[in-house]
């Protein structure tokens, strides 16, 4: 969310965020909310002087005359009454209409509509070049008893899975493996709730517009499953106040995410790639509201991600997001794409986001700074390993020819010292 004194100031700057990142908000309809609020504000003062006046005279009238005042103060009630209530109704369609306005990109990112138009800033690592026929994830997993996709549809509808034996063993190696690096770095480890209220779903960003990609609980509850752990860890100070020494905050958590990929179809759904639940280890950062402090935080998160795919020795690339591929809150965000042999080309794995205070604001995320003044915190998140996603990459980059699996050095201490995942296939 956008301070209104910011619209107010800049509406040229957010009505261009709102084409750059293809996210419609009407900023003419905001100013003359703002406009009305702010005079039947000053109206509503009046009136309350008024009867605050008419009170104090009370007390040295006639009886005549308090019979007059008291008059005079049921008719200030009544007009009270209609000027709050227009308030209220001002106030509530301007808080929606808040809601919708889109967070103004970085001067660097790039114009285009969709991902297809996304930059990319650099490579690591080449793809493999295979001596025998190599086999797409779920060809691999199937043949080695690892996957179940028709089972699993039958236990919870289509894109599910059931992960077994060493497979099973291998995605609970890659999460440890993510998490004690993140904590070797001086993040601190997070179990959060993977179900949340709306005011969380709303106050990181993913309310409004999010709705139909969430699972939602039973009404009564007001409760959502969440698709990252970003939405309960970045939710855990709302309204509150932070003392400067508590910042920079680093999290890292490990949890369950739930997605419901409405309205994707084709080869995107083969598979491990777009799942209805899979685990991921996210990093949060929160911090002082300052341009250079952010920018560094969101280029060491990516690094940490970069970090962890060398050391699996994956192959990948890192893109600088186009303005019509960027969420509302974002200022800008780097995908990192993997190279997937099975795809013959690269898929996002993981994606670090800026968010200056656009969240903050809207949890009441504050800090007290070293001026003794309150102001909104910035926050940052970046994916460190995503289950489905990474297991489909490990399984088609280092397969071998016999149909095995080779482990990647840091993960064998994970999986009892084991370099070889498998059984060698006729």
């Amino acid at each position: 969310m956008l301070d209104l004194k910011f619209i107010r100031a800049n509406p040229d700057l957010v009505r261009a965020a709102s084409a750059k990142k293809h996210i419609p908000c009407d900023v003419d309809r905001i100013l003359e909310l703002d406009a009305q609020a702010r005079g039947l504000g000053q109206e509503v003062d009046g009136l309350r002087a008024r009867q605050k006046e008419a009170g104090k005279a009370m007390g040295q009238a006639s009886a005549e005359e308090r019979g007059v005042i008291l008059a005079s103060q049921k008719e200030l009630k009544a007009e009270l009454k209609v000027c709050e209530e227009r308030a209220r109704a001002l106030q509530d369609e301007l808080r929606t209409l808040l809601l919708e306005v889109p967070m103004p990109p970085a001067p660097d990112v790039p114009d285009g509509k969709d991902d297809s138009e996304n930059v990319e800033l650099r490579t690591w690592g080449t793809p493999r070049e295979f001596s025998f026929e190599p086999r797409d994830h779920v060809a691999l997993a199937e043949a080695q008893g690892w996957l179940e996709v028709v089972r699993a549809a039958r236990l919870a509808g289509s894109r599910n899975y059931v992960l077994l034996g060493d497979l099973s063993l291998l995605e609970g190696a890659l999460m440890r493996y993510a998490l004690d690096i993140m904590v070797a770095k001086g993040f601190t480890p997070l179990s959060v709730p993977t179900l949340v209220r709306t005011s969380a779903m709303e106050g990181t960003g993913y309310f409004p517009g999010g709705e139909d990609q969430s699972y939602r609980c039973d009404e009564r509850d007001d409760l959502y499953l969440v698709g990252t752990a970003e939405v309960p860890i970045t939710a855990l100070y709302q309204d509150g106040i932070l003392d400067l020494e508590q910042l920079p905050m680093r999290f890292v958590a490990l949890s369950s995410c739930y997605r419901r990929e409405a309205g994707t179809y084709g080869k995107d759904t083969r598979g491990l790639y777009r799942v209805h639940q899979f685990l991921k280890v996210e990093q949060v950062v929160i911090d002082v509201a300052e341009e250079d402090t952010s920018l560094a935080h969101h280029h060491s998160i990516l690094g940490n991600s970069e970090e962890l795919l060398q050391a699996l020795e994956l192959p990948y690339r890192v893109v600088n997001v186009c303005g019509g591929d960027l969420g509302r809150g974002q200022v800008q965000k780097f995908d990192i794409e993997t190279w997937m042999p099975g795809r013959e080309g690269y898929g996002e794995t993981h994606s670090a986001s800026r968010f200056h205070d656009f969240q903050a604001r809207r949890l009441k995320l504050r800090y007290r700074g070293a001026d003794g003044k309150v102001a909104h915190c910035h926050t940052l998140n970046n994916t460190v390993a995503a289950s489905t996603r990474l297991l489909l990459a490990m399984l088609e980059n280092h397969q071998q020819a016999d149909g095995t699996v080779s482990v990647p050095e840091p993960l064998r201490p994970y999986l009892g010292g084991r370099d070889t995942l498998g059984q060698p296939l006729s």
